[in-house]
């Protein structure tokens, strides 16, 4: 329990102040297409260190550290040093690689930036400060999983809020040497080189730290950290053979977002155009960050308490004990999901203008449409990581594998319908709500699936019902609140103060609605939570 809650709060003081860097981001470089130059080079590190093996260490080494500690001799030294030898070795020839190959991958994730050419030189220089960044999320993850397998649970959760300090204080510094965007105006073709040196520096450095911190706690752990290249005959190739449908997993998820990347960068080039900036890529992964908090923070530690059981019942071979498990997420999540969901669709507009206002006005709009397109979405997607549980608990990753790639074909090709369809600006918007359909699609073949795995029975009615009665809280709940923040705002305009006062005001109204129409429907989801959440705080 108390590993948990180091976890918990290591996770939650990440997500808060990597929140913040967009904030500051936004303020410095605004959410145009100088913004959406560095996301696209920001993304691609990831995005490869992913598919090279990301995704493996975390699904299939972890588990070979732990047995090699329990079996080996030597508490599993050897098999981590070879473990950490062979990702420095694999990592650091392929970021060499790319590096050398940045204006092919920039071509890659976004042909509208390779055909200008300031945008492209602009986005290369960035690319080729943040590629070498996957080289240090490799070293971060395994040194964390080493800890991890030793007990240490804190150093992997925590170490990413010094990655986010040190790329806040980059921006910050950017801000101080050339102002906020609202008073420069920088774009790809007025930064100088010295500005795209700071921001890119800063983000190399942000997850060097990242990494770097890890060693003094590994050191404490008594984990002696040695090369070792004598990789044959040690359990690292069955690892690997493991893996493969954990890479496929990833391989699908990562094309998918190479599609909704080059489309939105085009859709965002094309409205700045018009003069409608926030319109782009930026925008996007700005909204999406934004809603998958509740996601984050609610259904993950709903879940977090329970999957302990729903493996061990899986185990056990009792398939009515997982059902119940799955079923009590479903609904206790829900209570905090439904709600946030629909907040996201009536507030979008005052929650952007107010956390990017430093972006200015139009920018921040363009967030928020954006964030009322993802809203409802929030739905499925927290269902979706659910269900997938079910499968993982009973150590079956073939179904998740393809049901990613429903997801993922359904997303690009309405990404691709809401780009040849809809107006430049709207684009990106309607890219947000495939997004969310594109889930609604994935939870509803996960869910048959996992019924027949579960012998034809997964208290479906009652989970319908619960989510029904959510609904019919949360509904009227967002238009009266809608309605109270869209008039405060025709009052006393989008500035950051209207819209501190719109959203409070608004907010105030959605939430005490939904808590006494709730309260009418006698909810037993809500009395769930709540005491879930008393037996957190320890009351």
């Amino acid at each position: 329990m108390k590993s948990s809650a180091v976890m918990a709060a290591g996770t939650i003081v990440s997500r808060i102040t990597g929140f913040l860097r967009t904030l500051v981001m936004a303020a410095a470089i605004g959410v145009g297409t100088l913004n959406d130059s560095y996301q696209v080079a920001n993304v691609l590190p990831t995005m490869i260190y992913v598919l090279v093996g990301g995704g493996a260490l975390n699904a299939v080494f972890v588990p070979q550290l732990v047995r090699s500690m329990k079996k080996d001799d030597d508490g599993g030294e050897a098999y981590a040093n070879r473990l950490l030898t062979l990702v420095v070795v694999i990592l650091a020839s392929v970021t060499a690689m790319c590096v050398l190959a940045a204006p092919l991958l920039v071509h890659m994730m976004s042909p509208d930036i390779a055909s200008d050419p300031e945008r492209m030189a602009v986005t290369v220089a960035f690319a080729r400060y943040c590629l070498p960044t996957m080289f240090f999320m490799a070293a971060h993850v395994v040194l964390g999983q080493i800890l991890n397998a030793r007990g240490r649970f804190g150093a992997m959760m925590w170490t990413p809020v010094l990655n986010n300090i040190v790329i806040i204080a980059a921006f910050g510094g950017f801000i101080w040497a050339f102002g906020s965007f609202t008073d420069s105006g920088v774009s790809p073709s007025t930064v100088t080189p010295e500005g795209v040196r700071l921001l890119g520096l800063g983000t190399l450095l942000g997850l060097a730290v990242q990494a770097l911190a890890m060693l003094p706690y590994l050191r404490d752990a008594g984990f002696r950290l040695r090369f070792r290249f004598d990789f044959r005959g040690h359990g690292l190739g069955k690892a690997l053979g493991l893996a493969k449908w954990t890479l496929l997993f990833v391989l699908a998820n990562q094309l998918g977002m190479i599609v909704v990347t080059q489309l939105a960068t085009k859709a965002g080039s094309l409205a700045e155009r018009s003069g409608h900036t926030g319109s782009g890529i930026t925008a996007y992964n700005y909204g999406l960050l934004l809603w998958q908090m509740p996601q984050a923070i609610i259904t993950v530690s709903v879940m977090t308490a329970v999957l302990p059981r729903i493996s061990r019942s899986a185990q056990d071979e009792d398939s009515a004990a997982v059902r119940d498990d799955i079923s009590y997420g479903l609904r206790t999540s829900a209570v905090a999901i439904v709600p946030c969901a629909f907040a996201f669709l009536a507030l979008g507009i005052p929650m952007a203008t107010l956390l990017y206002a430093g972006s200015g006005t139009e920018g921040a709009r363009g967030i928020g449409f954006v964030l009322m397109a993802f809203g409802l979405g929030l739905i499925p997607y927290s269902v979706q990581y659910v269900v997938l549980r079910g499968f993982y608990a009973y150590e079956d990753t073939r179904t998740p594998f393809y049901n990613t790639v429903i997801v993922a074909v359904v997303n690009a090709a309405a990404s691709g319908l809401c780009f040849a369809v809809l107006n430049p600006r709207w684009a990106v918007a309607g890219m947000a709500a495939s997004y969310g359909l594109a889930y609604a699609v994935g939870v509803g073949i996960a869910w048959r699936r996992l019924r027949r795995r579960l012998g034809g029975d997964l208290d479906g009615a009652r989970v319908l019902r619960a989510y029904a009665r959510l609904v019919a809280a949360a509904a009227p709940a967002a238009v009266a609140g809608g309605g109270v923040a869209y008039a405060v705002t025709e009052a006393l305009g989008s500035s950051a103060l209207g819209s501190l006062v719109a959203l409070l005001a608004g907010g105030s109204v959605l939430l005490g609605v939904f808590a006494a129409i709730a309260h009418f429907m006698r909810l037993p989801e809500l009395s769930a939570m709540v005491g879930m959440v008393q037996g957190r705080l320890g009351r």
